[in-house]
């Protein structure tokens, strides 16, 4: 919860406009830590939480690799993987993603929309708003915990601005805007 309000400080410094949130605990927790400090409701959105993973759910990583060596490291090879019968990433994404874009659309220009998540969920939904084939998504890494990452309009569609973030983005300086 220390995160969580750390985070909502920080974010809150953002003048957001929106608020949507996966409906489980910690993500809901999270996202109300924002909304006590602007004011603004949470939308919450099962289509925004983690990926679902069958039986590997509530497992460690020992028991992952010792019980499903073989699908495990399928999985990590990048090759499309039901991790435990559960589901794809790229359904995760098809779930994720168009939640996130009806609420974005509903922005005025200029707009700040803060989306509360997991890890799994945030990283192929990043992937595929920027368009990256689905096998690329891994190489945009985890988020810790109350780290977030942001994500612009530029003149080709999205732009992935800061990712894993604790601090709040700094203006870039370049000839690419």
């Amino acid at each position: 919860m220390a995160q969580a309000r750390r985070a909502a400080r920080l974010l809150a410094s953002l003048k957001p406009d929106a608020i949507v949130a996966s409906d489980l605990k910690r993500a809901a927790a999270t996202a109300g830590e924002l909304a006590s400090l602007t004011g603004l409701d949470v939308t919450h959105d099962a289509g925004l939480r983690e990926t679902y993973a069958g039986a590997w759910q509530g497992l460690t990583h020992e028991e992952i690799v010792a019980q499903y060596s073989e699908q495990y490291a399928a999985w990590k090879r990048g090759e499309p993987v039901r991790r435990g019968g559960g589901e794809l990433e790229t359904e995760v994404a098809d779930r994720a993603a168009p939640v996130v874009l009806a609420h974005a659309d509903k922005l005025a220009d200029g707009g700040t929309l803060v989306v509360v998540s997991h890890g799994g969920t945030i990283r192929t939904t990043i992937g595929r708003l920027l368009g990256l084939e689905s096998h690329y998504w891994e190489g945009l890494g985890g988020l810790s915990n109350c780290c977030w990452s942001v994500l612009g309009e530029g003149a080709r569609g999205w732009r992935l601005l800061e990712h894993n973030a604790g601090t709040l983005p700094e203006p870039v300086l370049g000839d690419d805007d």
